[in-house]
């Protein structure tokens, strides 16, 4: 490995950083202001491919790489929402992923585009359960922007309902959708609902 080699990965790194600040789309057509950014949708989908791999007996920590790395290539395309992509598809996520990856060393290349293709592929347990994860996170992303006041998000409730697929997935939904979004404060005080 020599600098240029750590040079390229340095640039990965303040590239990735940029996915703090930008916006998911989506929500935006839900009338929200200041919608999440996809750093904050990648660490909590996460966190939810984590939980549901556990449920679900796959490795969790493998199904949380995959969802750290589900979105990595909008640093390049942006968040194209639903709509968006009727005019113009997203890059292909292998061939961003190819391009971000291009001067790694490697060893970190070959890992980083795995790990995207093996997301995209959705044949694992493990891609299962992050691709229901992301699916989860924008469900309860829906419902936390619905709390706020912003009933057109229900439309992204639905349809990510009704997209998951595992077991696990699908009653962490039921009981999403059968919570408010302070009830855990509630739980974690001690009060009666």
């Amino acid at each position: 490995m020599d600098d240029q080699d750590l040079a390229d990965v340095a640039h990965f790194l303040w590239e990735a950083g940029t996915l703090k600040a930008a916006r998911r789309t989506g929500s935006w057509m839900a009338g929200v202001r200041d919608p999440e950014s996809v750093a904050e949708h990648a660490w909590r989908t996460s966190v939810i491919a984590s939980v549901i791999a556990t449920l679900e007996g796959a490795d969790a920590a493998r199904a949380a790489h995959l969802a750290v790395w589900h979105d990595s290539q909008e640093t390049r395309t942006g968040d194209v929402n639903h709509l968006g992509k009727k005019y113009a598809a997203p890059g292909d996520p292998a061939a961003v992923t190819a391009d971000q990856t291009a001067g790694m060393p490697e060893v970190l290349r070959s890992a980083i585009r795995a790990v995207v293709a093996e997301y995209e592929a959705r044949e694992t347990p493990e891609a299962v359960c992050a691709r229901d994860a992301d699916k989860l996170e924008c469900m309860l992303q829906g419902l936390e922007y619905k709390g706020q006041g912003y009933e057109a998000a229900q439309r992204w409730v639905d349809n990510s309902r009704s997209r998951i697929v595992t077991e696990s997935g699908r009653l962490l939904a039921d009981q999403l959708l059968a919570q408010a979004p302070l009830d855990w404060l509630r739980a974690a005080m001690g009060e009666r609902g």
